[in-house]
């Protein structure tokens, strides 16, 4: 059951992670280099849906931790920030790419993390502007491409296991002495994805 079902909507809590993964990447920037986003992207309405993005916007950063290395997407950020012609075609190209062999849970975090890593290379690109274009393609893609596919997969409540298990295996391949920030990171999911299934009962 999607979460239109209990109040929370999934559109909702789409837009308004992909906002907080992108502030999260601009968090280091003085508040002056960077335009508002607010009127992009709606405000939540209940805390429920903010413990749901915060929760989210975490496993978000570490599954897309991933794409760091992968030199083809970092050249395809890049690209985008540095083209001279329509930014919006080249977004579109990297999230084709992303979603080249189907949707998935952690697909989606992946090109949630490339937008919030694009709207900070533009803003050391020293085109802030850009940042809003970046929020508005990325809530744009989301409502024409995925929302239906996450309303179909029973809602963002039904992304927490998968995106666990990604975000496990993403930190699983680091040094040991940093096990015991897994399991740390392992059990604030269980529990908080415990509490999640809790209030969509």
């Amino acid at each position: 059951m999607a979460c239109e079902g209990n109040g929370m909507s999934d559109a909702r809590i789409g837009e308004a992670l992909i906002k907080e993964v992108i502030q999260e990447e601009l968090k280091d920037v003085p508040s002056e280099e960077i335009p508002p986003l607010t009127p992009l992207a709606v405000e939540l309405k209940t805390e429920q849906e903010r413990k749901i993005v915060t929760q989210l916007g975490i496993m978000v950063r570490i599954v897309g931790d991933k794409v760091k290395d992968d030199q083809e997407f970092q050249d395809a950020i890049d690209g985008i920030a540095s083209c001279s012609g329509s930014k919006w075609e080249s977004f579109k190209a990297v999230a084709d790419k992303v979603f080249e062999h189907g949707i998935t849970w952690e697909n989606i975090a992946v090109l949630f993390y490339v937008a919030g890593k694009l709207a900070l290379k533009l803003v050391e690109a020293h085109l802030p502007q850009s940042v809003r274009d970046i929020l508005s393609w990325t809530v744009e893609f989301f409502r024409n491409n995925l929302l239906g596919w996450i309303r179909d997969h029973g809602g963002w409540i039904n992304s927490f296991s998968d995106l666990a298990v990604a975000s496990v295996q993403s930190v699983s391949s680091m040094s040991s002495s940093n096990y015991g920030l897994v399991l740390i990171f392992s059990a604030g999911l269980l529990i908080g994805s415990f509490i999640t299934w809790r209030f969509s009962r």
